[in-house]
């Protein structure tokens, strides 16, 4: 059963993803890690998946960021920046959708809008990172991470 909404409270913020390591409802979590910590009053993820968002080699989803080689610290905070947003953002409601036949999740994310001025740093922080991988969304072998 859900709460009814306070006058003017928007449906689609103060949500979490029906998502492997997101907690069901929004609220408190004082002791975020690191790029985390903007959630800390109002945050979708625990502590400890704050912590594995930012491990070279994460528990969360069995996925390495040296995958390929090292990658370079200046490049990889922003795919940090993109988990924390991803796991602990109790406002992402208006890009939530559906997933199909996942085991591990019911709702993803897409279509999030990115500043221009967060793009162009994201490309110049990573532009001589090299990857192994052509499309990240598809294609893992996740049993080996």
């Amino acid at each position: 059963l859900l709460a009814p909404l306070a006058p003017g409270q928007d449906p689609l913020l103060n949500v979490c993803l029906d998502a492997k390591h997101h907690k069901r409802e929004p609220g408190p979590e004082g002791r975020l890690y690191g790029q985390c910590s903007p959630w800390k009053d109002n945050a979708c993820c625990t502590a400890n998946t704050s912590a594995e968002a930012h491990r070279d080699r994460s528990l969360l989803y069995n996925f390495n960021w040296r995958h390929c080689g090292a990658m370079p610290a200046k490049c990889q905070r922003h795919f940090i920046q993109d988990s924390c947003l991803y796991e602990c953002s109790p406002n992402l409601g208006p890009w939530i959708e559906q997933v199909g036949s996942s085991s591990w999740r019911r709702e993803r994310i897409r279509n999030v809008p990115l500043c221009r001025e967060d793009c162009e740093r994201w490309w110049q922080d990573c532009g001589d990172a090299r990857t192994c991988k052509e499309n990240w969304h598809q294609g893992w072998n996740w049993a080996t991470g």
